[in-house]
């Protein structure tokens, strides 16, 4: 299936959450000097306009980012979140958000590399438009990222960020991402895996959460943000979360210390809250 278009949700709730924990985790990657790279198993467009198309549509960004955008009180690493998205927003107007592989862009070095899996054809033309001559040093795929990065793990050089966020348009997702991170850490154990997901009415997302715990893990953070209180039809997302595994050390206080003004500021109802649990070896 390939009728998810990831603009409609473009800002959202979701978006800031998975955004502001891979802003953090790239960051810390930069602290040693040694090259890693960036993988994204299913990129996206890269940048979404929006005040018109898709994005316009729904607005979900009016409730995801634009909260943080006009709120003059957030603290340091929510601050400095906004100010990263306020630099593809030279003109001071909320116009553009970008996506996991511009976030990424802005914040590697010149010295990683970029390795970008997107299926959907027009999501992928539209990606490589948007990184057309501008880094030498990203490599854009049109492939199902869940196949795409058997080939590429281990990296050179030993170190990599990797984000798996698949639409979740089919059940079968969720086991994929199990699989997925199983093959892969038999690859490459050392790398740090950030996985996305919904939260529904639904068991899959659960499940998957209690499969990755039976792979043994030995560092890992969850967090999780509810918006509002889950509908009583039984449908939509109401929040979502990250599964991080070989998180850096100190991604659990940032969260600890943001997650509360996160609540506050994108929280619906009186049922938002933030769930964080962590092992870090």
């Amino acid at each position: 299936m390939l009728s998810y278009r990831h603009a409609f949700h473009a800002g959202n709730h979701a978006d800031v959450l998975k955004h502001f924990v891979l802003m953090q985790v790239l960051a810390y990657t930069n602290q040693k000097d040694k090259p890693y790279w960036y993988i994204d198993t299913h990129a996206g467009a890269g940048m979404y306009q929006l005040n018109t198309g898709y994005a316009a549509q729904n607005a979900e960004f009016a409730s995801g980012i634009a909260p943080l955008w006009y709120e003059n009180a957030l603290n340091q690493p929510l601050n400095d979140f906004v100010a990263l998205i306020q630099s593809f927003n030279p003109d001071g107007k909320l116009t553009y958000y970008p996506g996991s592989p511009c976030i990424a862009q802005n914040l590697v070095r010149a010295t990683d590399k970029i390795r970008l899996f997107e299926l959907h054809p027009n999501d992928c033309k539209i990606l490589l438009e948007n990184f057309k001559g501008k880094d030498r040093t990203v490599k854009i795929e049109k492939q199902d990222g869940f196949a795409g990065i058997k080939a590429i793990l281990p990296p050179p050089s030993r170190r990599a960020v990797v984000l798996i966020d698949p639409p979740y348009e089919e059940k079968q997702d969720y086991q994929r991402v199990v699989t997925c991170i199983k093959e892969s850490l038999e690859r490459f154990a050392t790398g740090t895996y950030l996985i996305w997901y919904p939260q529904l009415q639904r068991p899959e997302p659960e499940h998957m959460i209690q499969h990755l715990h039976k792979l043994n893990l030995k560092s890992w953070l969850h967090v999780s943000l509810s918006i509002e209180a889950p509908a009583a039809d039984g449908f939509g997302m109401f929040g979502s979360g990250m599964f991080v595994i070989n998180p850096p050390w100190t991604l659990a206080k940032v969260l600890e210390e943001s997650l509360p003004q996160l609540v506050e500021l994108l929280g619906k109802d009186n049922q938002a809250q933030f769930n964080l649990d962590y092992e870090i070896n």
